[in-house]
C-alpha cells in the first residue's frame, strides 16, 4: 500500500464516481448547484414588528453549471409564503415564471422549483416569512436591555437561512449579496456585510457583502443599537446600556486580529465588529463575517471569557474564509477554529491561560465521549436523515482541535503553521469536504516522510470513535492544584476556609467545580457557598457549573438562582444540561416544567426545539 493510502485511508479506496459523490453530497439541501448555482443575492426586506414577519424580494443571479440546459432552479424554503416568481435573461425585465413547492420535509422544509427558460440569468422571488420562522426571534421591548424598543435578530446556522430567504441553503454554495432593509425609523439595522458605524437612523438601510459566503452566514439584527470604536478596524455594537461595558471587556480585540494575522495571513474581511446580543441569543457566539453576534453571558467584567471572541474571530479564517461544504464536515470549521482560538489566546494572554483553556476543553470532551454513541464520536460524522444540530457536540470542536495539535506534535509548530497559512490561502473563499482536506494534507504536509505520515494517523482521527491512544493531553499546573484541592475538600481533608482561592482564575474555579464528585454532602455545598458566594457569581461559566452541582446535590439556597438563570438568558449550552439535571428526579421534573412554562416564550426557536425534547413539552397538555 503506497503512502497516500496510509495518509487518507478510505477516501482514496473509494474509487467509484458514485461513492465520491455520496461523500460530497449535501443531504441537508434540496438545491441542485451541480446544474444551476446561485452566485449573488439582492434582497429587499421590509421588517414588520406588528405582524412579526419579513416581507421580502430576493433576486438571485444564477449560473448554469452543467451542459444540461433543461434543468430548473431548485431552492430551499421552510415556512415561507411564496407570492410570485419571475425570471430575466438580462437581469432588468422580469417575466412571470412557473414554480412549484414540493412536499414538506420535517427537517429540510420544502423545495421551491422555478422553471428556467434556457437564457435566464436571474430569478426574482417575492415572499413572506412565517410567524414561527426558525431563524427569526422577535423581542418585545420588555425582553431587551433598554426596555423601550423591540428587537429582531436572525440565526441561520445550520439550515435556517431558508426560513427567511429562499435560496440554496447549503454551505457548499457561496454567494455575494446586497440588501435594502426597511425598519421603523427609531431602530438601526446591521448585517453581516459592510456596516456604516456613523449611519443615521432613517429606517432605510443598504448593505453589501462583496466576498462570497455560505447562506448560513447571512445575518440581520434590528434594534436600539449604538457603536463604540475599539481599534482602527474593530468595534462593538449593542444596546446603549451595554455598549460601554462591552467595549471595555473587548479592549484587546484589535490585538487579537493582529495576532491571528501574524500566524495565518491577512484578515480578508476589512472590518471585525461585534454585536452583543440580547440575553435570549441561543449560542455563545456566531461568526457572521464582519459582525460576530455574541451572547451577553461573555461579559464577565474581568475579560475571563474573551476566549469566545478569540474563537469567533478565528472563524474569519477557519469557517468563513474556508468553510465546510456539508454539515458532516463541520469539524473543518470548528476544530480548526478551536486550535486557532488557543493560539490567539496564547499570543495575547500567555501560554498558561491558553493551556488552561485546552485542559478544560479536553476534560469536557472526555465527559461527552463517555455518553455519546460511537457513531457520533467521529470527526467525519454521518448526519444523513438527521438534524445538523445532532453533530453540535464537543467532538468537532475539541477532538478536531486535538487532531491539529497532534499534527503539531508530529511535525512541529513551525511546519504546521506554514501548512495552515498556505491552506487558508489555497482554499480562500471556498467550501471544501473532508476528503479535499485530507488530500491537501497528504500532498502538502505528510508527503515525503513515511514514518511521520504513519504517526499522523489521519484515518483514525477522522473516522474512528474516541481518541487515539497518543492524543495530546495538555496540562496546566494551576489546574492540577485546583483538582488536588477538590479531591481533598471532597474527603474532608481541607475546609472551605483553607482553600487557597485568593488568586484563583475563573479557569481554576471551573476545574475545581468540575472535579468535585457527586458525593458531596449538603453541608459541604453550604460551606462552599457561604465562603465564596458561588450562587451570586457574575461569571456565567462558573455560575453554570455551580448551579449544575446545586441541582445535583439538592442545594436549596441556589433554587431561586437556578430559576432566574434559566429565565434571564437563553444560551443553549447552559439551558440543556441544567434542564436535563432537573429532569432526573420527579420533584425536578415539576420544577423544570414550571420554569420552562415561564421561560419558553423568551427563548430562541433553536433553544425551544432542544428544550422541548428535554422536558417532554410536546407531551404536556
Amino acid at each position: 500500500m503506497n503512502r497516500i493510502v496510509v495518509a487518507i485511508g478510505y477516501f482514496i479506496l473509494m474509487t467509484s464516481d458514485l461513492a465520491a459523490a455520496e461523500l460530497e453530497r449535501d443531504f441537508h439541501s434540496f438545491a441542485n448547484p451541480e446544474h444551476v448555482r446561485v452566485r449573488h443575492v439582492d434582497l429587499d426586506l421590509q421588517v414588520d414588528f406588528d405582524k412579526r414577519i419579513i416581507k421580502g424580494e430576493a433576486t438571485l443571479r444564477i449560473e448554469r453549471t452543467s451542459a444540461d440546459r433543461r434543468q430548473d432552479l431548485v431552492l430551499d424554503t421552510r415556512g415561507l409564503t411564496i407570492r410570485s416568481a419571475s425570471s430575466s435573461a438580462e437581469g432588468e425585465e422580469f417575466l412571470k415564471a412557473d414554480f412549484t413547492l414540493g412536499d414538506h420535509d420535517p427537517i429540510l422544509g420544502r423545495a421551491l422549483t422555478i422553471r428556467l427558460p434556457e437564457k435566464v440569468k436571474a430569478v426574482r422571488v417575492q415572499y413572506e416569512t412565517g410567524p414561527n420562522s426558525a431563524a427569526l426571534q422577535w423581542l418585545t421591548p420588555s425582553q431587551t436591555a433598554g426596555k423601550k424598543l423591540p428587537y429582531l435578530f436572525t440565526q441561520s446556522q445550520a439550515i435556517d437561512a431558508r426560513s427567511w430567504i429562499p435560496l440554496q441553503d447549503s454551505p457548499g454554495v457561496r454567494v455575494t449579496y446586497s440588501a435594502r432593509v426597511r425598519t421603523p425609523k427609531e431602530l438601526l439595522a446591521v448585517m453581516s456585510a459592510g456596516n456604516d458605524a456613523l449611519a443615521k437612523r432613517t429606517g432605510d438601510y443598504r448593505f453589501e457583502m462583496k466576498q462570497a459566503i455560505p447562506a448560513y452566514l447571512i445575518a440581520l439584527a434590528v434594534g436600539d443599537l449604538e457603536f463604540r470604536k475599539i481599534g482602527p478596524r474593530t468595534g462593538v455594537y449593542s444596546e446603549p446600556s451595554v455598549v460601554v461595558k462591552a467595549a471595555r471587556e473587548f479592549a484587546e480585540l484589535e490585538e487579537m486580529v493582529r495576532a491571528c494575522e501574524k500566524l495565518y495571513g491577512p484578515y480578508c474581511w476589512e472590518r471585525y465588529d461585534v454585536l452583543v446580543m440580547p440575553p435570549s441569543f441561543p449560542f455563545g457566539g456566531m461568526e457572521n463575517p464582519r459582525l460576530t453576534f455574541a451572547s451577553p453571558t461573555v461579559l464577565a467584567g474581568d475579560k475571563s471569557l474573551v476566549s469566545l471572541l478569540a474563537h469567533e474571530l478565528a472563524h474569519s479564517w477557519s469557517g468563513n474564509l474556508v468553510s465546510n461544504a456539508t454539515w458532516r464536515d463541520f469539524w473543518l470549521n470548528e476544530g480548526f477554529t478551536v486550535y486557532l482560538e488557543r493560539r490567539i489566546m496564547e499570543s495575547v494572554y500567555g501560554k498558561a491561560r491558553a493551556e488552561a483553556e485546552a485542559v478544560l476543553g479536553r476534560r469536557s470532551l472526555e465527559r461527552e465521549l463517555a455518553e455519546l454513541p460511537k457513531a457520533d464520536q467521529v470527526l467525519h460524522i454521518d448526519l444523513k436523515g438527521r438534524q445538523p444540530v445532532d453533530g453540535l457536540t464537543d467532538v468537532p470542536y475539541e477532538k478536531g482541535a486535538l487532531f491539529l495539535r497532534h499534527l503539531e506534535t508530529v511535525y512541529g509548530r513551525e511546519k504546521l503553521d506554514a501548512f495552515l497559512k498556505n491552506y487558508f490561502n489555497h482554499f480562500a473563499f471556498q467550501s471544501i469536504t473532508t476528503a479535499q482536506f485530507a488530500a491537501y494534507l497528504d500532498e502538502h504536509l505528510l508527503k515525503g516522510d513515511e514514518e511521520k505520515a504513519r504517526k499522523a494517523k489521519v484515518d483514525e482521527w477522522l473516522n474512528q470513535p474516541g481518541l487515539p491512544g497518543d492524543a495530546p493531553n495538555p496540562s496546566a499546573a494551576s489546574l492540577e492544584t485546583a483538582e488536588k484541592n477538590a479531591r481533598e475538600f471532597a474527603v474532608g481533608k481541607v475546609e472551605s476556609a483553607d482553600l487557597p482561592v485568593k488568586e484563583w482564575t475563573p479557569q481554576q474555579w471551573l476545574h475545581f467545580l468540575n472535579s468535585l464528585p457527586n458525593t458531596l454532602t449538603r453541608a459541604q455545598m453550604t460551606d462552599l457557598d457561604d465562603h465564596f458566594s458561588l450562587t451570586k457569581s457574575g461569571n456565567s461559566e462558573v455560575l453554570f457549573q455551580w448551579l449544575l452541582l446545586s441541582i445535583r446535590h439538592g442545594h436549596a439556597p441556589a433554587n431561586e438562582r437556578v430559576e432566574t438563570f434559566l429565565t434571564e438568558q437563553g444560551r443553549r449550552k447552559f439551558l440543556k444540561p441544567l434542564y436535563e439535571e432537573l429532569m432526573k428526579t420527579e420533584a425536578g421534573k415539576e420544577r423544570a416544567r414550571a420554569i420552562y412554562r415561564t421561560a419558553r416564550p423568551s427563548y430562541h426557536p433553536v433553544s425551544v426545539e432542544t428544550i422541548d425534547a428535554v422536558v417532554g413539552w410536546d407531551k404536556k397538555p
